[in-house]
């Protein structure tokens, strides 16, 4: 470059030529000023001054001191850097620090009153339930990707599952609408072949949970999970964070499967499906060896939608400016001191009781108990 510039070349032409910026250029040309090019320096410098000036140490107490001071006496109520400078300067001190030096004096020593933002650290995986966030608990999570629409064919939803630490992932692509049937039989066939979770995750969708108009639904998945020992747990409404790890697997299916191919019918749509999951599972192989241990499918189970109801129900809610929080169609009061906060409702079928817990993500560990109350389900006849 440098040759190129005493050759005649512009510093723009030059800088063209090599593919670097016109101060670049300049740079170097500067640096081999009035040297043949054989004996100039061209090698790169550090940006470290080679000297540093730190302000010597009486002149730093004397800036803590004065601190102190107007802090104490100073009728404005100052005394920040600014005004730590002008009441040196007012006193004739000899060699006062800039305010930007005496500003970093005050951080050096830690004397300034603003704290940085804290910034804690994300709770564990499946916090809210502890046997989940100690490891010793599995949960699958449900979700349904809706209104999918194969050209000239029919309308697709796609019921989706995957499981938190071992990374079983499934998806069942069918003809829309996607039922509360079609879920338990697809519920039926993955745990069937993977084994039980402990939990069994999802969102507020009816087909999931019931009519919401009727107080004390359960709903014929919550049944199905009921009856196989699976703790059904339903995310608190509009609140996407708890089910991150669905929508995950949801955005990788659609990108992988359903806009990246033009799919003729819904077969060639399961089919490429199929393949995505095999691929998926063997990119998670190492996932599941690692996981929590999930129970075996019983062999002698049959599934009766109107045997009494047994195990828990979980629902994370949260509550209202009044510490009141809404579940199976009652409001129930959970305490005044936990306005608009996180809590865990276990619903305890065998005692016919209804525990609050509190949730706070700073401290996911500490989930003291609010408040328990009774509360007994109706006995009636499940609708088939």
């Amino acid at each position: 470059m440098v040759s190129a510039v005493r050759r005649g070349r512009s510093v723009r032409a030059a800088a063209r030529q090599f593919g670097v910026s016109h101060a670049t250029v300049i740079t170097w040309v500067r640096r081999a000023e009035g040297r043949r090019l054989d004996r100039a320096d061209f090698a790169d410098r550090s940006s470290v001054p080679l000297r540093t000036h730190r302000t010597a140490e009486d002149v730093e107490s004397l800036v803590l001191e004065m601190r102190q001071e107007l802090r104490r006496d100073s009728a404005l109520g100052e005394y920040g850097a600014a005004a730590i400078w002008r009441e040196l300067v007012t006193r004739e001190v000899r060699a006062v620090p800039s305010v930007r030096t005496i500003g970093r004096i005050l951080d050096r020593r830690g004397a300034l009153d603003g704290r940085r933002r804290i910034r804690h650290p994300a709770p564990p995986r499946g916090w809210y339930l502890p046997d989940v966030a100690a490891h010793r608990a599995e949960v699958d999570v449900v979700d349904l990707i809706e209104d999918l629409c194969i050209q000239g064919g029919p309308r697709v939803d796609v019921l989706t599952a995957t499981s938190l630490y071992g990374g079983l992932a499934g998806a069942w692509p069918a003809n829309a609408p996607f039922t509360a049937q079609n879920t338990l039989e697809a519920l039926l066939a993955h745990w069937r072949r993977e084994g039980l979770p402990s939990y069994a995750q999802f969102d507020n969708d009816t087909r999931f949970q019931g009519a919401h108009q009727y107080p004390d639904t359960v709903s014929r998945v919550m049944r199905l999970c009921l009856s196989l020992g699976v703790t059904p747990v339903f995310t608190p409404p509009r609140e996407a964070a708890f089910q991150a790890v669905i929508e995950n697997l949801n955005r990788r299916w659609q990108d992988a499967v359903w806009t990246r191919f033009h799919h003729e019918s819904l077969s060639a749509l399961q089919g490429r499906s199929a393949a995505f999951l095999l691929a998926l599972r063997e990119r998670s192989a190492m996932r599941r060896d690692g996981a929590p241990a999930r129970r075996p499918f019983p062999d002698a189970w049959r599934l009766d939608l109107q045997q009494p109801l047994r195990g828990q129900l979980i629902y994370l809610r949260r509550t209202s400016q009044d510490g009141r929080t809404a579940l199976l169609g009652h409001r129930f009061d959970v305490s005044a001191l936990w306005p608009y906060r996180l809590v865990r409702c276990e619903v305890d079928l065998d005692q016919n009781r209804i525990r609050f817990f509190a949730l706070r993500r700073r401290d996911p560990h500490d989930q003291p108990l609010l408040k328990e109350l009774p509360h007994c389900l109706p006995r009636r006849r499940f609708q088939e």
